[in-house]
């Protein structure tokens, strides 16, 4: 099914014209740095007009605070991503 991959393949797409275009990498790791910086960027830095001015973090923070689900920062995986662990009345879900 095609739309099973619109979400992904529209995110590859902003990624790629944002951040891979044009640039030259000096090599795997500096690639590797640099994608990990942009997806920070895009997760806590670009705002949205769909997500009414706010990154997309912000948004789902702040639609959490207002239906009563708190967010805890859990860590980082292997790859520096964030994972977060969101309560909703005392129950924790990922």
């Amino acid at each position: 099914n095609c739309l099973d991959n619109a979400v992904m393949e529209n995110w590859f797409g902003i990624m790629k014209t944002e951040f891979f275009y044009g640039k030259k990498f000096e090599s795997v790791a500096s690639f590797k740095e640099g994608l990990k910086a942009y997806i920070h960027y895009y997760n806590h830095d670009r705002i949205k007009q769909k997500l009414k001015g706010l990154s997309p973090v912000n948004y789902r923070t702040q639609s959490l605070l207002l239906t009563n689900q708190t967010v805890q920062f859990y860590g980082s995986d292997q790859d520096g991503l964030l994972v977060l662990l969101f309560g909703f009345k005392n129950k924790a879900i990922m």
